[in-house]
This record gives structure tokens, sequence and C-alpha cells, in this order.
């Protein structure tokens, strides 16, 4: 069972990066996967990315090549760099972890055209 806090969320241009931030109250490790899920105005919840404790990684194919999931597990965080943004990554940005399955509260990210 963690608490999870995502940030880093905001406002950018087409093409441009972001970074987001998970910060759980727990040991990241004790989850079999940690991961990032998105959810759009109207659209269903979907996976983005998830990383194992053996750092095994799964991507979406559409962000595939663009976005990469990483975690420190001295720092008990899980990140996701963004790059290449387009306007259909628009979306609200969940961290999940198994353990418990937990979920964050969610960071908006934005892409203009």
């Amino acid at each position: 069972q963690v608490q999870l806090v995502e940030s880093g969320g905001g406002l950018v241009q087409a093409g441009g990066s972001l970074r987001l931030s998970c910060a759980a109250s727990g040991r990241i490790f004790s989850s079999t996967v940690m991961g990032w899920y998105r959810q759009a105005p109207g659209k269903q919840r979907e996976k983005v990315a998830l990383i194992t404790r053996g750092d095994s990684t799964d991507y979406a194919d559409s962000v595939k090549g663009r976005f990469t999931i990483s975690r420190d597990n001295a720092k008990n965080t899980v990140y996701l760099q963004m790059n290449s943004l387009k306007p259909e990554d628009t979306a609200v940005y969940y961290c999940y972890a198994s353990l418990g399955g937990s979920w964050g509260q969610g960071t908006q990210v934005t892409v203009s055209s």
C-alpha cells in the first residue's frame, strides 16, 4: 500500500517535452509494477508505460520511441520523460503502483498545436 503524488504536468507546445514525477510514500520496490496511465476527457483510461522491479518496461504503441519510464528506488520516485509531445497526448496522467492497486491524484498535461 503506497500513496502516490504526481507532479510535472503543464502546458507545452507540440514537439516539446515534459518530465513527470511520481513520489511514493513507501518503497516502490515493494510493487511488482509501477506505471503511468492517462485519461483524456470523454476517453477511457489507458496504459502509457509500465516498469517492473527488474526494470523491464512496457509502453503503449502510441508513445513508443517518445516516452521513457524510469525509477529511482532510493528516492521512491518514478518518472516519465515525455518527448516529441503531440496534441493527442493531452490528458490527466496518473501514477500507478501494483501493491494495493494504488493511484495518484493525477497531473494535467496539455499539448497545444
